[in-house]
């Protein structure tokens, strides 16, 4: 089984959207937002995961979170899109939606296609994406 997905990586770009995806949630953790791959298996479970994980840090390091749990990453496994939760680390605040504006800009900018209506009560999906995961 590994031998196989070795030689099916060998046929993929160099930088994948996996890789795309990982450099976004890069700059975003520089931008204070941690951001976590498949956390947990539902929304519950990656809002516990996220602040679990900022607790880690010094307290300030970050102004929120994002996140995408087991059943989004299925979806995309059976060819769907990717949605991504995110928060304020305060909850429900103002604030919250500068979170998903920096999310929202930063998946545009390594070319993903995002939809969104803009507002708190929806999450951020990204429409475009192939999965293609090296793993380690």
């Amino acid at each position: 089984m590994r031998f196989l997905k070795k030689k099916e990586q060998d046929s993929w770009p160099k930088n994948t959207d996996v890789d795309k995806l990982n450099e976004v949630f890069k700059r975003l953790k520089n931008e204070g937002v941690l951001c976590l791959h498949n956390a947990g298996y539902t929304m519950s479970d990656g809002h516990y995961d996220a602040n679990e994980a900022i607790q880690n840090y010094p307290k300030g390091t970050f102004q929120g979170y994002c996140f995408y749990h087991g059943q989004d990453l299925e979806r995309i496994l059976q060819g769907g899109s990717l949605m991504l939760a995110y928060d304020h680390i305060n909850g429900d605040v103002p604030e919250k939606i500068d979170i998903g504006n920096k999310l929202k800009s930063e998946l545009e900018k390594s070319g993903f296609k995002v939809i969104w209506n803009g507002t708190t009560e929806q999450r951020i999906e990204v429409s475009n994406i192939k999965w293609q995961n090296r793993g380690i």
